[in-house]
């Protein structure tokens, strides 16, 4: 049987104001789920709920927050859908476990091409306005059924096609997908809406056949797939990109400095 004063110990009250909060937002219309797994996720991101550690029971988190189980079970098979959390057959609610390593430079994909001395180009699969996933607006901190913008093409270096990139951008910040003709940075600065703070995480994954066909690679090569959000100075959302790389031509690269 849980041990819900263990939950509360261990977690702390901190951890519930933060999702009360977050579930309290007035702007905010999206489903009661959605904007608990948001906050859970920034919890996570933030380090309040660390890496291996049990989540509040479900109880616990409906009781404290007066919220419905169902809610709260939602949001966490969001969670778990992401790669957030794990929950095992008769145990509990654990944040997933991830080596996580600093890539300080904030830069886009061409400039990251160009400082390998190589040349991005691209071709576009889809660019245009339309409702967003919950993955999408939840990744940007919007409402369900937001309309976004959403990029998606194939990255190239020196002609050999390289990686498949999404990008979805709130329409408040890029109101025209079609503003975007080469790089999305470059655009975002025109619009004065730059990039000024993100984070990263990169995980291992193996190719659909659709990827690899437009990769030109054989299914089941290894990709190396990155999850970049990046917000404005004041705090908003401006970017959610998925790039999709083919780990047998692709490195990361971070300087190490004591």
């Amino acid at each position: 049987m849980p041990n819900e004063t263990e939950d509360a110990g261990i977690q702390g009250d901190p951890l519930m104001d933060r999702l009360a909060a977050g579930l309290g937002a007035s702007e905010d219309h999206s489903p009661i789920y959605m904007r608990l797994a948001l906050a859970l996720a920034e919890a996570i991101d933030a380090g309040q709920l660390a890496h291996g550690r049990s989540l509040p029971s479900e109880r616990l988190l409906a009781e404290r927050l007066d919220i419905s189980r169902v809610s709260v079970r939602r949001a966490i098979a969001e969670l778990e859908r992401e790669g957030r959390v794990s929950r095992r057959h008769g145990a509990r609610t654990v944040v997933q476990t991830r080596v996580r390593k600093s890539l300080p430079n904030l830069t886009g994909f061409s400039a990251d091409i160009r400082a390998r001395g190589m040349e991005p180009s691209f071709s576009w699969l889809f660019r245009g306005t339309v409702v967003g996933t919950m993955q999408e607006t939840m990744a940007l901190g919007l409402p369900a059924q937001s309309e976004i913008v959403r990029l998606v093409r194939v990255r190239r270096a020196d002609g050999i096609p390289i990686a498949l990139e999404r990008a979805v951008i709130p329409t408040s910040i890029l109101p025209d997908a079609m503003l975007v003709t080469r790089s999305l940075y470059e655009t975002l600065a025109s619009l004065n809406a730059s990039p000024h703070h993100g984070f990263q995480r990169i995980r291992a994954e193996v190719m659909s056949a659709a990827e690899a066909e437009l990769l030109q690679a054989l299914p089941a090569t290894p990709m190396l797939v990155a999850d970049r959000r990046c917000f404005l100075e004041d705090g908003r959302a401006v970017e959610y990109t998925e790039t999709r790389y083919n780990g047998k031509v692709y490195d990361f690269i971070a300087d190490l400095h004591l």
